[in-house]
C-alpha cells in the first residue's frame, strides 16, 4: 500500500491529528478521558426529519426518521468510543448520513451502557435489545435492517451478528463497519507495523485500546467480546472500511480472511494513508466522501435499490486512493 496517493486535505487532517496527539490534550484523547464526559452544544435536528428519544430500562435510543417517508428500511447504528464513551453529536450526524445513503431509511442509534460501570456483556445486551425492539416493537423485517458501527461499535456489530446466528435468531441484511475494533487483546500485527504511523493511537500503549475496562472479568478472546476469534459462517454481506495507517488495520484484515474462508459476501476497502474512523471528516476530505459513497452503494445493493452487477459489489475508485478486495 502506498500513501503518496493521499489527498492534500487528507494529509493535512492526518497531520493535524498527529500534532494534536503530541500535545497535552492528546493523552486525554488516547486514554479516553475526553470521551467519558463530552461537553457539546445541543444537536440541531435537520429540517425534514423527525427525532424521537426512546427510553428503555437500561439505556436510551435515538430514532431518526425522514418526515412523511416510510421505506421499511432501517439502520441500527452502534457508535464507537472504546466502550467507555457515550453518544456524541458526530453520531447524530452519522445517522443523517445513513438515512440519506439508504435513500430515506430510518436510523436507530443506541446510547448503550459503557465501562467501567458496565463491563461486558452490557453493551452486547443493549445492542441485542435494540435489535429486538426493531423487530418486535416496530415490525421491521430483518432483511430491511442493516447494522452499522465504527471502532468499538463495529466490533459490537460483529459480536451481535455472531450472537444472533448462534442463537438461531433472524439475521440482518448486512453489516457496514468502519475501522472495527475486533480484538481487545491487541494482538494484531499492525499494532507493531503501524505503531509509529498511527496518528491517533500510535507511539504508546497508554491508551483506551489496551487493558480495556470493558473486558471486566471476561476472557478477552471470547468472540462476543473480540469477534476476531470467532467463526464467520452464516454471516450476512459485510462492508469493512479501514485506514492503512491504523494500529487496528489487522482487526479488519484478520476478520476479512476468516469471512473469505466461508465464501461470505464481503467488501474490504483499505484507504491509503488514512487514520482511525476517517469518515468523521464527513465531506471535508475526498477519502471520507468516497467512503460514505461506498457505504451508500452497499446499502442500496442490500435494499435492492441498485442491482449488483455480475454478482459483485462494484464501486468506482477515484484517483486510486482506495485499495479494495471483494468476494
Amino acid at each position: 500500500m502506498r500513501t503518496d496517493k493521499v489527498s492534500l486535505r487528507g494529509r493535512l487532517v492526518r497531520d493535524m491529528i498527529r500534532n494534536t496527539m503530541d500535545s497535552a490534550m492528546g493523552h486525554r484523547i488516547q486514554t479516553g478521558e475526553l470521551r467519558k464526559n463530552p461537553v457539546e452544544p445541543a444537536w440541531v435536528r435537520p429540517q425534514g426529519y423527525d427525532y424521537e428519544l426512546v427510553e428503555l430500562e437500561n439505556f436510551s435510543m435515538e430514532y431518526l426518521r425522514p418526515v412523511q417517508v416510510s421505506t421499511g428500511r432501517v439502520v441500527l447504528q452502534l457508535h464507537g468510543g472504546g466502550y467507555i464513551g457515550p453518544m456524541k453529536n458526530i453520531y447524530r450526524d452519522f445517522a443523517v448520513c445513513y438515512s440519506k445513503q439508504s435513500m430515506g431509511g430510518d436510523v436507530l442509534t443506541i446510547d448503550y451502557r459503557v465501562a467501567p460501570e458496565y463491563p461486558y456483556p452490557a453493551a452486547l445486551e443493549d445492542a441485542l435489545e435494540a435489535y429486538r425492539w426493531l423487530l418486535e416493537e416496530k415490525k421491521y423485517a430483518p432483511q430491511k435492517i442493516v447494522v452499522a458501527g465504527d471502532s468499538a461499535g463495529g466490533g459490537l456489530a460483529l459480536a451481535l451478528a455472531l450472537y444472533l446466528r448462534d442463537h438461531g435468531m433472524a439475521m440482518p441484511a448486512g453489516l457496514a463497519l468502519m475501522s472495527p475494533w475486533t480484538d481487545l487483546t491487541c494482538s494484531g500485527e499492525s499494532h507493531k507495523t503501524n505503531f509509529h504511523r498511527d496518528p491517533q493511537f500510535g507511539n504508546t500503549t497508554d491508551n483506551l485500546l489496551h487493558d480495556s475496562a470493558y473486558i471486566g472479568d471476561a476472557d478477552p478472546r471470547d468472540p462476543y467480546l473480540s469477534p476476531v476469534f470467532g467463526e464467520f459462517w452464516g454471516m450476512p454481506p459485510v462492508l469493512m472500511q479501514v485506514g492503512s495507517e491504523e494500529v487496528l488495520l489487522s482487526d479488519t484484515l484478520r476478520v476479512a480472511d476468516k469471512l473469505r474462508m466461508t465464501k461470505g459476501k464481503l467488501r474490504v476497502s483499505v484507504y491509503d494513508g488514512m487514520f482511525h474512523v476517517f469518515q468523521m471528516a464527513m465531506r471535508l476530505i475526498p477519502e471520507s466522501r468516497e467512503a460514505w459513497e461506498e457505504v451508500g452503494a452497499f446499502l442500496q445493493i442490500l435494499y435492492g435499490i441498485r442491482r449488483k452487477p455480475e454478482g459483485k459489489i462494484v464501486k468506482r475508485v477515484k484517483s486510486g486512493r482506495r485499495q479494495g478486495a471483494g468476494q
